[in-house]
């Protein structure tokens, strides 16, 4: 009799603990859908609440852009160790409309005194189609106006060289890329904005980057960034002690 009692008892303990196996699988399994944040705002988030606020003798300088800046750090760590003031806030594979939905929080908030605008190249080499030179301009132009209006000088960059990028052979990048620097260039004499001329010290005869200083033809190796570095520091002395 007492067995009879027991059975039903031991089933129900056991389905009810594969129940929460199963359960507890589950919610491994899941991930946390971050589809919303198309711009990749979380990329940066906790590490902006741990940077602390620039002192009114700081001349802090965001980086902006997509991989090159991203792999910067990481090829070149030293570089940035050695300029504190210096934030890196690229995003490899980003295009300039995520540089755009990112400039409140990894480049306002943190209350630079300028900031470097590398965009439009993952635009141009994207899949879809539907990029223009003017569309990647409206996003700059929206960037150095924000810039402005909270007292941050904006530092745009005339594009790395590009002959092909592995992954969309046969686009005639070179052209393109050219292409979109005449009109930043253009841009930035307009409105007296400093131009940050990444394209001329790494481009070889092809108007691609010299081969002793990338690694894949779009990314610079050690060397590459070397010569990064050096225009960079000038056009940030430039433009800081610019009134």
């Amino acid at each position: 009799m007492k067995l009879a009692y027991l059975l039903p008892l031991l089933l129900l303990a056991t389905n009810a603990i594969a129940q929460q196996k199963s359960d507890t699988t589950k919610a491994a399994v899941e991930k946390e859908d971050f589809r919303d944040d198309w711009a990749d705002l979380r990329h940066y988030e906790g590490e902006n609440k741990t940077l602390p606020a620039p002192s009114p003798a700081d001349k802090r300088v965001v980086f902006l852009g997509s991989s090159i800046f991203e792999f910067w750090k990481t090829r070149m760590p030293q570089y940035f160790a050695e300029h504190k003031n210096y934030i890196d806030r690229g995003i490899s594979g980003q295009i300039s409309p995520q540089l755009l939905i990112r400039f409140q929080q990894d480049v306002i908030a943190l209350k630079p005194k300028a900031v470097i605008i590398l965009a439009g190249s993952n635009d141009i080499a994207g899949t879809t189609g539907h990029v223009t030179n003017e569309r990647i301009m409206d996003n700059i132009r929206s960037m150095v106006e924000l810039a402005k209006l909270h007292h941050i000088k904006p530092i745009l960059c005339a594009y790395l060289p590009v002959s092909e990028y592995p992954r969309r052979k046969g686009m005639q990048a070179a052209d393109k890329i050219i292409s979109l620097n005449k009109q930043i260039k253009a841009y930035a004499a307009e409105n007296k904005l400093t131009l940050l001329d990444y394209f001329t010290p790494l481009a070889d005869s092809r108007n691609g980057q010299k081969a002793e200083l990338t690694i894949d033809g779009v990314h610079p190796n050690i060397e590459g960034y070397k010569i990064m570095a050096k225009v960079t520091d000038e056009a940030i002395a430039k433009t800081l002690n610019r009134k």
